[in-house]
C-alpha cells in the first residue's frame, strides 16, 4: 500500500477552564500514488481525514430523550441481572456470550450457527476460517469481560490483548494486537480513499486518541449506559487496528457495562439488535461523528433494553426445552450423570465421555453409558455416525432453540427495515 503523509494541519483549539481542547477536524492528506489498482487510486490526489474531540474530560449532561433511554436501558440490565441470580450462572451466561459474538460477528459479513461455533471451540483444527473468526470473537468477549472485573484502570495494552485474541488463528491474525501505522478508510470501490464513505484519523493521531479514550473508560461519574455508548463510538472513529474493529469496538462495550456495575453477571447479547438495526446502528455512528451525540446514546440504549428484555424470554425457552429433555431421558434422579448432562449442555453443548467424565466426576465408561442412553432416549445425538468410541454428542434443539432465539431477535420492529444481509467485504465497521 502507498504511503500516505500529511500536507496540512488545520488545527481549531478553544480554551476551556485552563486547557486545550481539541475540536473535530479534517485534516488534509495526500495520496501518494503508485502501487496497483485501478487508475485513478494508482494517481496522487488529496483527501481529507477526520480526526474527532478528545473526550477524556467528558463532563456533558443528557438531553431529555437519552436521559430517558439510558435510564430505561439501566433499569432493564438491573432486572436481567436480578433474575437471573439464584440460577446456574454459567448455564445462563455461555449461551449469551456466544449470542452476543455471533451478532457481532454477524455485521462483519462473519456469518455461522450456534452449531458450528460449538463444533469449532469442540475441535478448533477442523474449525472453517469463519467459524475460527467467529470463535476468536467469543474468546476475545471472553478476555473483555475478565478485564471487566479487575479493579484497576484500563491501559492500553488491555485493548490490545483484547485485539490480540480476537485475531490470533485467522487469516487476518498479522493485524492482532497491532495499532495501525497506516491510513484507514471505510467503504468505497477501490485501493485508496478516493471515494471512501469515512476516512478515520491519520496514523500519527491515533496514539494521543487512544490514550484519551483510555482516560475516559476510566471515568465513574457518568451514566455507564452512555459511557459505553461514547466509548464505542470513539472507538470506532478513531479505527485503530487494520481488521477487527468493529468486533473490538463491541467488546469495549462490555468492559465498561462489567466494571460499572451494571452487568455483574450476564452479557446482554448487544449486537444481536445493533445487527437488526444495522442502517440504524451505522447511522447512529455518524450521528456522533457529526455533533449528535444524544441522538446515538438514544440509539445504543435503546438496543441495551432489548437485548435485555429478550435475554429474560430466552432463559424460560431454555428451562421449558431442558423440562422437556429431563422427561424425554425418563426423569433421572437430581444426582445423576445423565439429568447433570442434560442441565449443562448450555455451558458445555458439544459432549464427549472424556468431557463429561472430567466434568461431572465420573468415569468415561460411565459418562459414555449416560451419552448412550440420552442418545436411545431421543435427547441427544452424535455427531459422527458409526463411530462407537471417541464420539460427541449434542442436542440439536438447543441450537435451533438458541439460533431462532437470534434470529426472531433480528427481526425489525414495527416501522423499521429488514435487516440486511452484510457482505464480508463491504462491512461499515471492519
Amino acid at each position: 500500500m502507498p504511503a500516505r503523509k500529511d500536507v496540512s494541519l488545520s488545527f481549531r483549539n478553544a480554551v476551556a477552564t485552563e486547557r486545550i481542547v481539541s475540536l473535530p477536524e479534517l485534516v488534509e492528506c495526500v495520496w501518494e500514488g503508485g502501487g496497483y489498482g485501478a487508475r485513478r487510486d494508482r494517481k496522487p490526489f488529496r483527501f481529507h481525514a477526520f480526526v474527532p474531540d478528545l473526550i477524556g474530560d467528558w463532563d456533558e449532561p443528557l438531553a431529555g430523550r437519552a436521559a430517558e433511554a439510558v435510564a430505561q436501558a439501566t433499569a432493564a440490565l438491573g432486572e436481567l441481572q436480578a433474575a437471573g441470580a439464584g440460577h446456574d450462572l454459567e448455564a445462563l451466561a455461555g449461551p449469551l456470550l456466544r449470542a452476543e459474538a455471533l451478532g457481532s460477528s454477524f455485521i462483519e459479513g462473519l456469518r455461522a450457527s450456534n452449531k458450528r461455533v460449538a463444533l469449532a471451540a469442540y475441535e478448533p483444527l477442523a474449525a472453517d476460517d469463519t467459524a475460527r473468526a467467529v470463535l476468536g470473537n467469543v474468546r476475545a468477549m471472553e478476555r473483555a469481560i475478565a478485564l471487566g472485573t479487575e479493579s484497576r484502570p484500563l491501559r492500553l495494552d488491555d485493548l490490545l490483548d483484547i485485539h490480540r485474541v480476537l485475531l490470533e488463528g485467522t487469516t487476518e491474525e498479522r493485524y492482532a494486537g497491532v495499532v495501525r501505522t497506516d491510513q484507514s478508510w471505510i467503504g468505497g470501490r477501490g485501493a485508496s480513499p478516493a471515494d471512501a464513505v469515512f476516512v478515520p484519523p491519520p496514523p500519527d493521531r491515533v496514539p494521543t486518541l487512544l490514550d484519551d479514550l483510555i482516560r475516559f473508560v476510566d471515568l465513574n461519574d457518568l451514566p455507564a449506559i452512555a459511557q459505553a455508548a461514547i466509548a464505542h463510538a470513539q472507538f470506532e472513529t478513531i479505527h485503530p487496528f487494520g481488521d477487527g474493529n468493529g468486533r473490538a469496538g463491541r467488546c469495549l462495550i462490555h468492559v465498561i457495562l462489567r466494571r460499572r456495575g451494571l452487568a455483574p453477571l450476564f452479557v446482554p447479547p448487544v449486537s444481536v439488535v445493533l445487527a437488526t438495526r444495522a442502517r440504524r446502528y451505522i447511522a447512529g455512528l455518524v450521528d456522533f461523528r457529526e455533533g449528535r451525540v444524544d441522538d446515538w446514546i438514544g440509539v445504543f440504549a435503546d438496543a441495551v433494553t432489548g437485548a435485555a428484555q429478550a435475554t429474560k424470554l430466552l432463559w424460560g425457552q431454555i428451562a421449558a426445552l431442558f423440562a422437556e429433555l429431563v422427561e424425554r431421558a425418563g426423569s433421572p434422579r437430581t444426582d445423576s450423570v445423565a439429568r447433570r448432562i442434560i442441565l449443562g449442555l448450555p455451558a458445555q453443548p458439544v459432549a464427549s465421555a472424556d468431557t463429561a467424565a472430567a466434568r461431572y466426576g465420573v468415569t468415561a465408561t460411565a459418562a459414555r453409558a449416560a451419552l448412550n442412553r440420552l442418545q436411545e432416549a431421543g435427547v441427544l445425538i452424535p455427531t459422527r455416525v458409526g463411530r462407537r468410541r471417541d464420539r460427541e454428542w449434542i442436542s440439536d434443539e438447543l441450537f435451533q432453540l438458541l439460533d431462532a432465539f437470534e434470529h426472531d431477535l433480528g427481526q425489525p420492529a414495527p416501522g423499521e427495515a429488514a435487516r440486511p444481509a452484510p457482505s464480508p467485504t463491504r462491512s461499515p465497521l471492519r
